[in-house]
């Protein structure tokens, strides 16, 4: 099982990354809802369904989800910190791809620390995020690799991850951001990724 050492190793690393905070929750108080997941395709459909293989109906969902839960003790939790008029801006694209890409890269060092099964989560569209220039999504369309495997993961939304519920956890605040406060300059909101690590590392 991941030590306590290997654990500040895996936090200093989303910092290191860019991460504003990051914190350690036990698997099991991650909370999955499936009515959550399902709001993907409820109406109105998300936007992003069906665009790229990290969203639904291309994900395992919930019960994938419980299955890496299952064979888990900790999680990584990444939160960024960011004004909330940046997330109602062309800018937010850019903070999107960040969070994508410390997840992923604390994702690597716990594989390389020997807990392969470890599977890093993000936010937003894959598609939207990395390929948004292109047509499509290559994995889909054409059957072939992703043009961006190093950084793109999939979306806590379609695993039914409660993503309140997991700030909490994590001792952090809940609030979502607000279209209303985009114009306060003072306003602050955030973004959250999860990194579940595999429960033993691979001789």
């Amino acid at each position: 099982m991941i030590t306590k050492e290997q654990r500040s190793s895996l936090i200093q690393e989303a910092v290191h990354l860019g991460a504003s905070d990051a914190g350690v929750v036990a698997s099991a108080d991650i909370v999955v809802d499936d009515d959550l997941a399902n709001l993907c395709n409820a109406n109105p459909r998300c936007e992003n369904y069906g665009l790229a293989p990290s969203c639904p109906p291309h994900i395992s969902g919930p019960s994938g989800f419980r299955k890496w839960q299952d064979n888990s003790a900790f999680a990584i939790v990444v939160r960024i910190d960011v004004p909330t008029a940046v997330m109602f801006s062309e800018e937010r694209r850019e903070v999107m791809q960040l969070l994508h890409e410390i997840v992923a890269g604390v994702e690597k060092k716990a594989v390389q620390m020997g807990y392969g099964g470890s599977k890093a989560f993000a936010g937003g569209s894959c598609k939207k995020l990395f390929c948004h220039e292109h047509a499509d999504c290559r994995v889909l369309s054409r059957q072939k690799e992703c043009r961006n495997p190093q950084t793109a993961r999939p979306s806590m939304s379609g695993f039914g991850i409660d993503v309140a519920r997991l700030m909490q956890s994590a001792g952090w605040p809940a609030k979502k951001a607000n279209p209303e406060h985009a114009s306060d300059a003072e306003s602050m909101t955030w973004v959250a990724g999860l990194v579940v690590i595999d429960k033993a590392a691979k001789e």
